[in-house]
């Protein structure tokens, strides 16, 4: 089995070289494949002096899922790894990813770690019964595919600036298509730091326009999706209200918050049912890996 690991990243380039310290360290016989972004921090000049990565892809959009499609166009492996740039893996990972490739999983997920005092925190699978099919959630940030089911699935939905690894998630399960999960496949985040940016605000209307696209666009306008969507609404708008209630956000931000998620799943709902109608396979993809060629801006590529 020969692996590739795909790489993306933007304006991390601290963190995205302790990644590639740990694949040097656990996953050496890997073929290593990095995705800028268009990155200001010197990320470039830091992987062309590595004699540890295979590829460098260059791309302009500031796209996780335009950027993991690029890194999967130029992998040459038969099983395609995808791992977060602020991941380290852990001594296990590559064993276990080969183990259970070697064992018929045609893809296989595990769990994204974070350092707490006194240990490590570890979540457990996530799955779901939707409508008519059976989905467990992979890890975008922590996932291997068989090559052959990624050029099926063809990538990842580039319309998606959030949720590309949960619109997957739906569109394996309505190809019958198991993602395995195996805990021994842990890869451990790392915090980001101040030179980092810190982390970022969330954005309530692209939460909601992802999620009512991918939902709109994998299952249809049927009374489940509608359920679902304003299900994860309410949640975020008491828990929400509750920080309003503590002081930590004003009454003013929580309704502008408020129209951001209304706004957001219109539009996701109005995107998904259009998507919908342009790909009617189980596939489910107009944007993906084989709607464009023009994703790169620059390659090295040091492969003999």
């Amino acid at each position: 089995m020969e692996l590739s690991v795909v790489v993306p990243t933007l304006n991390g380039r601290d963190r995205l070289a302790a990644s590639l310290d740990s694949l040097a360290a656990h996953a050496s016989d890997a073929e290593v494949v990095v995705v800028n972004g268009p990155s200001a921090d010197g990320t470039t000049g830091m992987v062309r002096d590595r004699d540890d990565v295979d590829v460098l892809v260059e791309i302009s959009a500031r796209n996780v899922n335009v950027a993991r499609n690029a890194g999967i166009e130029v992998a040459d492996g038969d099983v395609v790894a995808m791992l977060g740039y602020d991941h380290l893996i852990e001594a296990d990972w590559q064993t276990t990813v080969r183990d259970a490739v070697s064992t018929g999983a045609d893809v296989v997920t595990g769990p994204l770690r974070r350092t707490v005092k006194g240990g490590a925190t570890s979540a457990e699978a996530e799955r779901r019964n939707i409508a008519d099919r059976s989905v467990t959630y992979l890890n975008g940030r922590n996932v291997a595919f068989r090559a052959d089911v990624l050029e099926d699935l063809d990538g990842f939905d580039e319309y998606l600036e959030t949720g590309g690894s949960r619109d997957a998630s739906h569109r394996l399960g309505g190809m019958n298509v198991e993602v395995v999960w195996r805990p021994e496949m842990g890869v451990r985040r790392q915090e980001p730091t101040a030179a980092d940016g810190g982390r970022e605000a969330r954005d309530w209307g692209w939460k909601y326009r992802a999620l009512a696209y991918r939902l709109t666009k994998n299952y249809g306008p049927r009374p489940t999706v509608v359920r679902r969507t304003l299900s994860h609404a309410a949640s975020d708008a008491r828990r929400t209200l509750t920080e309003v209630v503590r002081g930590e956000a004003t009454p003013s931000g929580w309704v502008g918050n408020g129209r951001d998620v209304v706004g957001g799943m219109a539009t996701g709902a109005s995107d998904g049912i259009v998507a919908r109608a342009k790909d009617r396979s189980d596939t489910r993809n107009p944007n993906g890996l084989t709607a464009r060629a023009d994703r790169a801006v620059a390659k090295y590529d040091w492969r003999e």
